[in-house]
């Protein structure tokens, strides 16, 4: 009994140690263990990370893509229209951004059979063909349609998820100036694993 009259609990002794501080040696040990076992699993993720990303990238070949500007950009919104003459005709465009922005131009040249390799971007291009050919091909589409652009068509692509391949099929060298928006500090371009809708 304790000196208040409340009875106590007197500890578990076994081979001279109390419970108690086994169990607390325990409870050290397992949490020890389990720090370890978690900062082992990180390092395993990681490293299968990095090398799965560069083992199963799919780098350009005969592309080269030259930055021939960047410009840094604060908050953008600005939103234009045209009614030109004629019924039913209306003009809109809108673009809005929250934080900085880079926006990069780039000239970009196709050897023949050249192509850019599978990847995205993190924001939106706008890209006008100035010499030869170009073919776009869509990495979630299952037909692998052909998009084919000449000298003076232009297209866009969407960034973000959208992985694509950009090939000259032509027998002449290929170009194109793209002029794309993207987050301030961020890779103007993501490499991707070929998505294996495009049988090249």
């Amino acid at each position: 009994m304790s000196n208040d009259g409340q009875r106590t609990q007197e500890p578990t002794v076994l081979n001279g140690v109390k419970v108690t501080e086994l169990n607390e040696k325990k409870e050290v040990n397992m949490r020890r263990r389990l720090t370890w076992l978690v900062l082992l699993s990180a390092a395993i993720v990681v490293t299968a990370l990095y090398h799965a990303r560069t083992v199963l990238a799919t780098p350009g070949e005969g592309f080269v893509s030259t930055t021939l500007a960047v410009g840094r950009f604060g908050k953008i919104e600005v939103f234009n229209h045209l009614i030109p003459p004629g019924p039913g005709k209306v003009w809109l465009s809108w673009q809005q951004t929250k934080g900085l922005s880079d926006v990069y131009v780039q000239s970009n040249v196709w050897q023949p059979g050249g192509h850019t390799g599978w990847h995205t971007h993190p924001g939106h291009s706008l890209i006008t063909v100035t010499a030869g050919t170009v073919t776009a091909y869509e990495g979630n589409d299952p037909n692998c349609k052909p998009h084919v652009y000449t000298a003076g068509m232009g297209f866009v692509d969407p960034g973000g998820n959208h992985v694509h391949i950009v090939r000259n099929e032509g027998t002449v060298e290929a170009q194109s100036i793209a002029v794309q928006l993207i987050p301030a500090g961020q890779p103007r371009r993501i490499d991707a694993p070929d998505p294996g809708n495009c049988h090249f």
